[in-house]
């Protein structure tokens, strides 16, 4: 049989329907086997009870669905298929040591070439940065801990070397000048002064014990499990080395020994991946953006998968890109895996100050950073100038009920939306927040295996709904 297919609803997801034809409208059992080999059992299934029905219009419905389905799934398999590639070793987390995020930036290109834009091209720039690949290891009273689980290095600690006597700080009967005399006491010189992160944060009494000629070794910061990893103030290194260490591991202990490594790069080369499709017009044009990159290593064993955070949202702007490549946009669209995020918003404040398309042709621009969970209500941050768009945004999600509701937070400066909004860019930033995967932001734990996916869709879809009536 003949049948022809040659659009889709766009109810029917981020995919175009393949074009099949069927010269008649008998088919026999052996053709049958050799669809179904095509489409699959369940489509076999659904034509063998069209034909029960003996009713063509409904197996052209029933096949239209199934197409649908199907291809949408095929859709969220290639999504999670560079999730999966990128939160893997192969890539170390995607961070500035150990060519991480550079091998990452490369997988990236082929990826886009593949997905049939019209244009790649790679932006480079240099970051400094502090990083801790090699010796990672810590004994508390003799017990061995473990990097990532029991403990992690504040970004911009040096490495330290040696035993330590540990002073634990009174925190619920805090005095300063009794910590300073039990500080001044022999038995305590040199030794890792511990407290509670937040305490230690919000009081000034601290700070000169963090002066170079304080006689204290160093600080032990009590943060709850899971343990967390940063890079945002990587680009020095302080003079006293500071430790996260959860309170189970250290309550109690009098002496520490520390055997920790961190290196120092100086104009570390990164750069951005700009993927471009061409629309029919070209006077301005919709920008996806998503950084790559991610904490790299905690010592030679350790490293954060990032799959959260932020593979999800690099490979939903990859699968964009598909999706345009395959359906010619009126307007030019241009994608931007952003690398050096993660230290500071790197790579998208040099795209700001050094655009391959004038700021002011950008019509809208969508962040996309860890989508990965599962909260129904869609935490978003927009530009001043994008705020024109936020009715049309939240009117799209209330008709199709994409999401519960669209939570508006205040724009800061936590992702790379926000260089473009500095430049009075209309702009948005899609992040999931507090779902069940929040939990695992900046821990070992953020990887493929503990990844939510039902986010993806849904942003996919509010994203393509607005662009076509925006």
């Amino acid at each position: 049989m003949r049948v022809m297919f040659t659009s889709v609803s766009r109810t029917s997801g981020p995919t175009i329907l393949p074009r099949m034809t069927f010269s008649s409208t008998k088919m026999s059992i052996k053709n049958l086997k050799r669809l179904s080999g095509y489409l699959g059992s369940l489509f076999l299934a659904i034509v063998k009870q069209s034909f029960k029905l003996k009713n063509m219009k409904k197996l052209l419905i029933l096949l239209l669905a199934f197409v649908a389905i199907t291809l949408n799934a095929q859709d969220l398999q290639h999504y999670k298929q560079i999730v999966k590639e990128l939160s893997s070793a192969k890539y170390q987390g995607r961070g500035y040591a150990k060519d991480g995020a550079n091998k990452a930036g490369k997988y990236l290109v082929k990826e886009f070439k593949k997905a049939g834009v019209d244009e790649v091209v790679c932006q480079p720039f240099k970051i400094d940065i502090n990083t801790f690949c090699g010796k990672m290891d810590m004994w508390a009273d003799g017990k061995k801990l473990t990097p990532g689980v029991d403990f992690s290095m504040r970004e911009y600690s040096p490495g330290v070397h040696g035993e330590f006597p540990v002073y634990h700080v009174d925190t619920l009967n805090f005095d300063a000048e009794k910590m300073y005399a039990d500080l001044a006491k022999p038995e305590y010189a040199n030794c890792m002064v511990v407290c509670d992160f937040w305490f230690m944060y919000t009081h000034s009494e601290f700070k000169p014990l963090h002066k170079k000629d304080s006689t204290v070794g160093g600080f032990i910061q009590t943060w709850t499990s899971p343990i967390k990893f940063y890079k945002a103030y990587g680009s020095k290194v302080m003079g006293k080395p500071i430790v996260w260490v959860t309170p189970e591991a250290i309550k109690g202990v009098k002496n520490v020994k520390l055997d920790i490594d961190n290196e120092w790069l100086q104009g570390y080369e990164l750069f951005n991946v700009i993927a471009k499709v061409n629309g029919e017009k070209h006077d301005s044009c919709y920008v996806f953006t998503a950084h790559y990159d991610h904490l790299g290593n905690l010592g030679k064993k350790v490293y954060y998968a990032g799959a959260n955070d932020n593979a999800s949202g690099t490979a939903t702007i990859v699968t964009l890109a598909e999706y345009y490549a395959k359906n010619k946009p009126e307007y030019d669209m241009y994608f931007i895996a952003f690398s050096g995020e993660d230290s500071g918003l790197n790579g998208s404040l040099y795209y700001v100050d050094n655009p391959t398309v004038p700021l002011s042709q950008i019509r809208y621009l969508f962040n996309i950073d860890m989508i990965g969970d599962n909260n129904p209500v869609q935490y978003c941050e927009i530009s001043d100038e994008g705020l024109r768009g936020l009715s049309l945004m939240e009117k799209i999600n209330d008709e199709n009920h994409y999401f519960e509701a669209l939570n508006r937070g205040e724009l800061a400066a936590n992702s790379d939306h926000y260089p473009f909004a500095e430049h009075h860019v209309p702009c948005i930033l899609f992040e999931n927040e507090n779902g069940d995967a929040f939990q695992y932001y900046h821990t070992i734990y953020d990887t493929y295996e503990n990844g939510i996916f039902v986010t993806y869709e849904p942003i996919f879809k509010i994203i393509r709904d607005f662009v076509e009536k925006y």
